[in-house]
């Protein structure tokens, strides 16, 4: 993921935001705002008490969605503070307020230790572990390859990322490519004014 331009984030945060081309009718939102709201509820400060609507399955479904992103944004092992802070902005606009900065930010460096420890291979197998519904796994494909995009296209480094998160999950190549050609053609879409 290399240094993108604000108007292509833009259109990232909006397709981001969407529910996926495969989605039944009648969805509004998507997978990864829903989480985010679960997620965001879960208060950082150890003398609150936890609001109701959090629920640590679906804050965990956020997380992997983060992760499986920000695993593809390492795939070419140069991940600068650029990058880094364009990914935080992306993930906060998503986000729409119902995820803190600090929460974006401190999940984050959790994240780069994760993976600094365990490295790629481990990371992605965790992710796969914490995703228990199909949807859900579609849903990790197409925030990856979605901000894979981000960088100009996905890189021969970044889809070989995507394969194994793909194999992690439970899902074929079938679905890898739909979740490609989804964030392909929706950028596409979004740059010519049609979405």
């Amino acid at each position: 993921m290399s240094e993108a331009n604000t108007p292509l984030i833009q259109q990232i945060v909006a397709k981001l935001g969407r529910p996926p081309s495969y989605a039944e009718r009648g969805v509004s939102g998507s997978i990864l705002g829903v989480a985010a709201q679960s997620y965001g509820s879960n208060s950082v400060v150890e003398d609150v008490t936890q609001p109701t609507g959090f629920d640590p399955e679906v804050a965990a479904l956020f997380e992997a969605l983060v992760e499986s992103a920000f695993l593809v944004a390492h795939a070419d092992g140069d991940f600068d503070e650029t990058e880094r802070e364009a990914f935080e902005h992306i993930v906060l606009a998503v986000c729409q307020g119902k995820v803190a900065e600090r929460q974006v930010h401190a999940l984050l460096l959790d994240l780069q230790a994760q993976l600094e420890e365990d490295g790629l291979e481990k990371r992605v197998a965790m992710v796969g572990r914490s995703i228990k519904r199909p949807e859900h796994a579609h849903e990790v494909l197409r925030v990856a390859a979605l901000l894979a995009e981000v960088s100009g296209g996905v890189s021969a480094v970044e889809r070989q990322v995507l394969s194994e998160l793909a194999k992690a999950c439970q899902l074929d190549e079938f679905a890898l490519s739909r979740a490609l050609t989804e964030a392909t053609m929706s950028l596409s879409a979004e740059e010519l004014g049609r979405w």
